[in-house]
């Protein structure tokens, strides 16, 4: 008989660090996922603590040992992507970890506050705010610096963002300039629509910035939609950038810092091959050689991880409510729940996850399909949404069947709306916190149960 299990183990290298089987059930960082799901039900969405943790100072000992091979003088600072996931036990735990926060959007600007007033950062804390400003966002910012945040620093996405700030602001401040870097060929646009343009760059700092003693240019940033991989596009504009801060530096003296963006990527499947602090060393490498051959002083170097930091943590469990023979060849399982819904980047994204069976891993396996709840012909996952064909235990009478999606914990709730309305009134799932203390002890909560008809009617006006 063809096990699951022999399938899995021939065809990844498996167990892996994250994942393990005991008696046929599926252990994800060593929580035993049956017993969760024998305590809560499914559908559920997990997070799982230590990991957002393990996976901050993994990125710090990453570009530390970069910097102290090639005997790099700037330091580093890790910051984290708020819009990842603003949940408060994804802040309280990376906030452990000596970090730092990026913003998006306007009301980031009321959750800082909040994590203020809890004592989780201060004053002195680094508040890079992004993205293309609105007036209220604006004046969060403003607000910020004239209460003493210090470290607050406004990235300008255009040419006239600073003047709001210059004319709001009572207080010496600090900006960056965010530029609008070359999208990969196959992207539907040739430039960024975020982000000041190269050729502005420099005039931008003349006419506003350099002259005026109440502000001072700290930070030049840089993203790119595909984020930090090795790739002739990535070293490209990596290079361009290098290029354009070391320029401005020779004008503009307060500039000491590089933020490199986001963009490492997290698993999407068992097979990962990404070699991180290859790349940490390559960015350290390629940064200091250029700084050496413009006589510039190495900057500081800042990164912005959102799916790093959080991804890896979160988990999808569902139940196998029945399968289906749609012809002669396309079989369906139907889930407890909904990828549209609860999964929305693997129908709008293709976005791929780590799949894998939770439990009956020593029975007999079949290629199927699998179909959400909502009346949407989109609302499923297969071999095309998927990297691989999709693969999992058949099903025997009197034994429920389990799958778990890993990797899920960025992006997903605030894209799908979390405890709003959704296709077809499918209800957000319950939500369970799992953590583990110093002595290795593993501790589990739910943080929202199930979403109500009530509060969806309540919504809808009813």
């Amino acid at each position: 008989m063809n096990k699951y299990i022999d399938l899995i183990e021939q065809t990844f290298d498996f167990p892996t660090k994250e994942f393990n089987v005991e008696n046929n059930e599926l252990y994800f960082n060593g929580v035993n996922l049956m017993e969760i799901i024998a305590t809560y039900g499914t559908p559920l969405k997990l997070t799982y603590l230590p990991k957002i943790s393990e996976s901050i100072q993994n990125a710090k000992s990453y570009f530390g040992n970069a910097m102290k091979s090639h005997d790099y003088k700037g330091s580093y600072t890790y910051c984290y992507c708020t819009k990842s996931s603003h949940f408060s036990f994804v802040l309280d735990e990376a906030l452990k970890n000596d970090i730092h926060i990026e913003t998006s959007s306007t009301f980031d600007i009321p959750l800082v506050r909040n994590l203020f007033e809890k004592g989780k950062i201060t004053k002195q804390t680094h508040i890079v705010c992004n993205g293309f400003k609105r007036d209220l966002y604006k004046q969060y910012i403003t607000e910020l610096l004239n209460d003493g945040f210090e470290n607050c620093v406004p990235i300008l996405d255009n040419l006239t963002e600073i003047d709001y700030y210059l004319e709001h602001v009572k207080v010496p401040f600090k900006v960056g300039i965010r530029i609008a870097a070359d999208e990969e060929p196959k992207f539907g646009f040739y430039t960024s629509r975020l982000g000041v343009r190269y050729n502005d760059i420099i005039s931008l700092y003349e006419e506003k910035i350099k002259n005026n003693p109440n502000v001072s240019l700290k930070m030049l940033h840089f993203f790119i939609n595909s984020g930090i991989r090795d790739t002739a596009y990535y070293w490209s504009e990596l290079t361009r950038f290098i290029q354009k801060y070391v320029d401005l530096k020779k004008i503009s003296p307060s500039l000491d810092t590089m933020d490199i963006g986001g963009g490492w990527p997290i698993k999407t499947n068992v097979f990962f091959d990404y070699d991180y602090q290859y790349m940490a060393d390559q960015i350290i490498k390629n940064i200091k050689w250029m700084c050496a051959k413009n006589n510039t002083v190495e900057p500081n170097i800042f990164t912005e991880f959102g799916s790093y930091t959080v991804g890896e943590s979160g988990a999808v469990l569902y139940s196998v409510l029945n399968e289906k023979l749609q012809n002669d060849k396309e079989l369906w399982y139907m889930i407890d729940g909904s990828f549209i819904t609860q999964l929305p980047d693997s129908w709008g994204l293709n976005q791929k996850y780590v799949m894998l069976a939770v439990n009956n891993w020593d029975e007999e396996y079949h290629n199927i399909s699998l179909g959400g709840l909502t009346c949407d012909s989109m609302d499923y996952y297969n071999s095309e949404a998927h990297q691989f064909n999709i693969y999992l235990p058949k099903i025997e009478e009197k034994k429920k069947q389990y799958i778990g999606f890993f990797h899920t914990g960025a992006y997903q709730e605030s894209l799908g709306g979390y405890g709003g309305i959704q296709h077809c009134l499918i209800p957000a799932p319950k939500h369970v916190i799992i953590d583990r203390d110093a002595d290795g002890n593993i501790s589990h909560w739910l943080f929202a149960p199930e979403q109500t008809s009530g509060s969806m009617l309540k919504i809808l006006g009813y």
